[in-house]
Parts: structure tokens; sequence; C-alpha cells
């Protein structure tokens, strides 16, 4: 029993307060340096947020919902408000980086700690692979559109090159007609047979501006919390600007009728767009990674989170009734949108102006990413979950060096090598999972809005209202999505055996919380607003399906592996294991 206990225990608040203190003079690791303004930390926050989400999974979300989606935007903002607010209270009671990972830490235990540190790796480096892997896509567009032809065998990752080849191999081998072979199939199988030949038969393909903004992003950001912020404050302002100049000139070609049907495709329809929609909103938490660096973190982190939010919501919003109302939504299923519509309505000069300025919004979320990552490694590392280098802060450049330079090779080599199917689907279950995690441990360690924090949730009693809210959305389900109700009983009711159930378990485990925590609140009283953030979290993760859940919890299984193998027996809570932080 004894050792199970150990699996939940928590760190005291003043105990992580002063694990190690990130400005004190002559510390021995140096500490980082306080820098961030909140005019720099909102920026951070935008840079995040307006990048990928804007410039690619826009079109996708508008294709299968149809201006409509501009009110997913404003569910999935409010969802992250919930969460914002969560963010800020423990940013403000908690000013010590390591985001979710030591929220969770102070809330629900190591375990939870760990499992929640583990997620945020998909969260930073497998959407920066993405992230490296698309801003590639467009930098080789962009130099192609100016007649500077990178060879393809630098722009293709090895794995996509390998596979394509075998392929048309296979087809040809077999005496078939290559007619249905895909045109990316058949680039690729051209690329690896045009591509030099090294060692033997070891062929020279890799996707290397992926890898080399990679390497420059790392570089900058081992350099100094004071450099990324100035590279990101540029960035900012450069996509701000071509964003309003897109609103300003789209609005005069918008035609209201294309607006008709607004949710073309019903409710299913739009809320299809649920991960790509979020995947544009993950990363304004990395905002929280950066508190030891910031002049007055308890002021200013919940300010910054919640002024990001809103600009980008709006933003979002804007884009997205611009952008529907100029070419209808069935046209918008490109991985471009921005550059598309203008180009449809005879604007090529601004288009090419949107492709440049994709580059620097691409840029601006991996520097954040590039940021938040090594922060969480630290912080796991200074609590003995992960090696002591892990912590080693910079003499110079009070950084932490080596967690940067795994972050780079982390990222680089992948987007080198690997064209990697990484669903957006992947990347958003694991920010949901920790911005449910945030806002149930608000509801653990500040449940009736007592804290006496800088920031604090506002407290409203959810032992009436909770229940209300949850007759009302049981009624509106079924006056606007009823037959897909329907469709569900019969299924689980066993309509289509097990293989139609299994789509349903998230659903079910969903139902199960919301009877939980409506039962919870009426018996303590639970404040409303965490309580709501944590249901519309998980209600989100239910919209990703099942095979992204197996593949999360595969995920999460590896993790576990490696915290019982050395993060239980090194923690610092561990008896006995009292050294101090590692030098």
């Amino acid at each position: 029993m004894s050792s199970f206990s150990n699996l939940f225990r928590r760190k005291d608040i003043g105990a992580i307060l002063q694990n190690p203190p990130a400005d004190v003079e002559g510390h021995a690791h140096g500490g980082l340096e306080r820098n961030l303004t909140v005019r720099d930390l909102t920026a951070l926050g935008i840079a995040a947020v307006i990048g990928a989400g804007i410039f690619s999974t826009i079109g996708n979300a508008s294709h299968d919902g149809g201006p409509a989606v501009s009110l997913l935007f404003v569910f999935t903002a409010i969802a992250c408000a919930f969460s914002a607010l969560c963010y800020a209270q423990f940013a403000a009671t908690i000013p010590i980086s390591g985001s979710a990972y030591t929220y969770a830490y102070a809330s629900f235990g190591e375990l939870t700690a760990w499992i929640i540190g583990w997620a945020l790796i998909m969260e930073y480096a497998v959407g920066n692979i993405v992230v490296a892997i698309s801003w590639s896509d467009y930098f080789t567009g962009l130099m192609e559109g100016v007649g500077l032809k990178i060879p393809t065998y630098l722009t293709m990752g090895t794995q996509s090159a390998y596979k394509g080849y075998h392929e048309v191999l296979e087809l040809m081998l077999a005496n078939k007609p290559l007619a249905d072979v895909a045109p990316a199939t058949m680039e690729a199988y051209k690329t690896w047979n045009s591509a030099p030949v090294l060692f033997g038969d070891f062929h020279l393909v890799c996707d290397l501006p992926a890898f080399l903004i990679t390497v420059l992003i790392t570089a900058v950001v081992y350099v100094g919390i004071k450099e990324s912020k100035t590279a990101s404050n540029l960035l900012v302002l450069l996509k701000l600007i071509v964003v309003a100049v897109v609103i300003a000139v789209g609005v005069f070609y918008v035609n209201p009728a294309n607006w008709s049907p607004f949710a073309p495709n019903g409710v299913a329809g739009v809320l299809k767009g649920v991960s790509a929609v979020f995947f544009a909103y993950i990363g304004f938490d990395a905002i929280s990674t950066t508190a030891e660096e910031c002049k007055n973190p308890q002021r200013d982190l919940p300010r910054a989170m919640i002024y990001a939010l809103i600009i980008c919501t709006v933003l979002y919003v804007i884009i997205t009734l611009v952008l529907t109302g100029m070419v209808s939504y069935k046209e918008l299923g490109v991985g471009d949108p921005l550059a598309f519509v203008f180009q449809k309505v005879g604007l090529p000069q601004l288009a090419g102006v949107v492709a440049v300025s994709a580059i620097f919004a691409m840029a601006s979320v991996l520097l954040v990413f590039q940021i938040g990552q090594p922060r969480i490694w630290m912080s796991m590392s200074r609590d003995g979950l992960l090696p002591p280098i892990f912590a080693r802060v910079h003499p110079k450049f009070h950084t932490p060096s080596f967690s940067t330079i795994v972050t780079g090779f982390f990222v680089g080599v992948p987007a080198l090598l690997l064209n990697m199917d990484l669903v957006i689907d992947l990347t958003s279950i694991g920010t949901l999972f920790a911005f449910a995690l945030v806002c149930g441990g608000i509801l653990i360690i500040d449940p009736h809005g007592t804290s006496d924090a800088r920031f604090k949730v506002p407290y409203i009693n959810g032992q009436f209202l909770l229940p209300i809210i949850m007759l009302v959305g049981i009624g509106l389900l079924f006056l606007y999505n009823g037959a897909a109700v329907g469709e569900m009983g019969r299924i689980v009711g066993g309509g289509d055996g097990v293989e139609g159930f299994k789509h349903y378990i998230p659903m079910l485990v969903f139902f199960g919380f919301c009877i939980y925590l409506t039962i919870a609140s009426v018996r303590r009283r639970l404040s409303l607003l965490p309580t709501l953030g944590l249901l519309t979290n998980l209600y989100l993760m239910t919209q990703l399906g099942i095979n992204n859940w197996l593949l999360f919890f595969g995920w999460l299984v590896l993790g576990l592996a490696l915290y019982f193998n050395y993060g239980y027996k090194h923690s610092k809570l561990n008896a006995g294991n009292t050294a101090n932080t590692p030098r």
C-alpha cells in the first residue's frame, strides 16, 4: 500500500517555489534570466496560436463545417478560456517553469505529473515536427515561385521517398498499370531514383529545409530568452500586419450569399473540424513554461494568457467569416486557404504575400514550442524524474542548455528523415489532456475559490447551476443532433457489435464523468468554471476518435515504462533520495 500511495505523493507548494529559486545571484545553476514583460508574454501566446491553424488547417475545417466553423472557434476559445483561467491561477500560485506538469505535481501527485509531462512532449516536440515539415513545404514552394528550384531529394523525407519507390516498383514487377498511382507516390518514386547514391546503396533523400529551420530556431532559443523574445515580437508583428491586410482587403470581396447555408453539414460537420480548430489553439499554455523568466510572473502571466486568447479568437472568427464569404466553403479543402482565396478572386500578388507570411508564422510557432519543451524537461529533472543533466542551465546564456539541444535533435532529425503521418488529432489529444488536468487541479487545490493567490478563478457555486446546464445541454443535444443520439443508442445496444461499440467508449466515459461531477457539485458546491473547463476539454477529447485514443495510450505506456525504471526510483520525494538539486 505504501508503494502505491507513493505514486500519488504531492509536492508542497512552498517546496515547489524553492526548487530552485530561479533568480538568486550565485545560484549553482546560474539561474534563468528574468526578462519578459506582459507584452512579451502576450506576443509569445499569439506566436503559438496564430500559426499553422490560420494558414492551413482552417481551410479543411471550413470545408467540412461551412461558415459555422467561426462559431466552433468561439466554442473552442471558451473551452480554452476556462483552461486559461485555471492556468492563470496556477501561474499566480506557482510561478515556476514546468507548466501543467508542475501544476499536476501540486494537485494530483507524482504519477499524474509524469503522465502530463510525457503527454506535453506530444504537444511540443511531436507538434513541432509537423510544423517544421509544413514550414519546409511552404518554403520550397516560395523558392520555386521566385525561380529557385531546390532539388526534390533535398525537400522530401527519406521514409516517404523510400516507401513511394517500393510501392511503384511492386506494381511494375507485377506488370500492373501505373495510371492509378497517386501523383505524390509517383513523385516519391522519381525522387528516390534521381537522388545521389552514397555509401553503396544509400540514397541521399532528406527534408533539409525542415532540419535547418529547426537548427536555426534551436540556436536562437539556446543563446537566450532576450534574443528569443526579440525574434518572437518581430515575427508576431509581421504576421499580424499581414492578417490585418488580409482582413481589410478580403472584406471587399465577400459575397454574403456564400454564408448560406451557414452550417451545410449540420452539427456533425462543424464538430468534424474540432481537432483542426483546436490545433490552432494549442500552445497558449507554453506561456506558463517561461514563468521563471518573467519580471512579474504572478501579475503578468494571467494577463498575457487572457490577452492572447481574446486577440487570437477575434482574429480567427473574422478570418473564417472572410474566407467563407470570399469563396464557397466547398472549395476550401486546400492546404493554403488564405493564398487560395486571393488567387481565386484575382489577386495573385496578395497570395504571394500570404505565402511569405506563412513562413514567418510557422517559424514563430517553432520558436515558442522550442522554448517550452526544454523548460518542462528542466523542471522534471529538478524533481529527479529525469537525469540531472536535463536541469543544467548555461552559465552565460541562462537557458536550459542540454534540454534545448536535446529538443532540437528530437525535432530536427525526424523532420529531416520522416514525412511522418502525424495526425493533428494525436497532438490535440495530449494538449486537451493537459488542459483537463489543469482544470481538475484547481478543483483539488481550490474547489471553493478561497485561495489568496494574486489571481484566482472567479468562484461561482455550481451546486444548482451545473445540473441546470446539464439538462439544457441534453435538451439541445436531442433537438439539434437527435439522429446521432439515436444511432449511438443503436450501436451501444449491440447494433454493430464490438467494432461499432468501441468508437463510442470515449463518449460513454464522458457521460460517466458528467454524472460524477454533477453529483460532486451538488454535494460539495464545486467552483463552476473549472468544472465546465474539465467537462468541455473531456468532450473535445471524445471527438478525436478511438484510434487516436489507442495511439495516445500506447504513448503513455511507453512513458510509464520510463517512469518506473528511472523516475520513481530517483524522485526527490523518495525516502532517502533528498540530495540537492543537481549541479
